[in-house]
């Protein structure tokens, strides 16, 4: 494994970890701290996509998903108010999610990485955020899925209120989704300088 695969396994451990940790801190209504911390994984990936090519960015994204499992079976393990941390369909939903939206992203950066330098990690990104918002939010919440924990009670995800307070009516978990949403492509956004940095100088000196 080379020193950037190695940098690029790190900084994804770094983010699953602290995003499963901060996603148990609200901020509001709408959103937790761990929003802002998980688009950061994208970030990580693309850059090895760039500096390594797609095989080593699926190697960092596997190792991501070893330590979210990980992190989920430790959640499963910790009671909070209104019971584990983190609950069956939690789990699931977000190794599904993070997986499949990793993988379709590093796909579409391949695909793109000889067009101008910003379409291959924002196009993959906002693709990938896509997808991994609705994955998530649909397994973890949806009440059409509530087979697949039975005893897991989230009729409070299917109350109906304003989309984000001011819309049309919808379940309160789509809200949920949409403000996840805009953080990821707000955080896709500003990633864009970070990346154009390490694929400049950080790859150049690391390589």
């Amino acid at each position: 494994m080379t020193r950037i695969s190695l940098y690029g396994v790190l900084a994804m451990a770094i983010v699953v970890v602290a995003s499963n940790i901060l996603v148990q801190h609200p901020i509001g209504t709408w959103l937790t701290w761990g929003a802002f911390t998980y688009p950061l994984a994208f970030l990580v990936s693309d850059i090895v996509n760039r500096l390594e090519g797609p095989a080593a960015a699926r190697r960092v994204v596997y190792a991501g998903f070893v330590v979210g499992l990980a992190c989920s079976v430790v959640g499963t393990q910790i009671m909070g108010e209104f019971g584990p941390l983190v609950t069956l369909r939690v789990a699931l939903g977000s190794a599904i999610a993070f997986l499949l939206a990793q993988l379709v992203d590093i796909m579409i950066f391949d695909r793109l990485r000889r067009q101008a330098w910003w379409k291959a990690p924002f196009i993959s990104t906002f693709a990938g955020s896509t997808l991994d918002t609705a994955i998530f939010f649909t397994i973890a919440f949806s009440a059409s899925l509530s087979f697949i924990e039975p005893g897991n009670d989230v009729s409070w995800a299917a109350e109906a209120v304003p989309l984000l307070g001011v819309g049309s009516p919808v379940p309160f978990w789509v809200s949920l989704g949409v403000a996840d949403w805009c953080v990821k492509i707000a955080v896709d956004l500003i990633a864009l300088l970070p990346f154009r940095f390490a694929i400049r100088h950080i790859g150049t000196r690391v390589a």
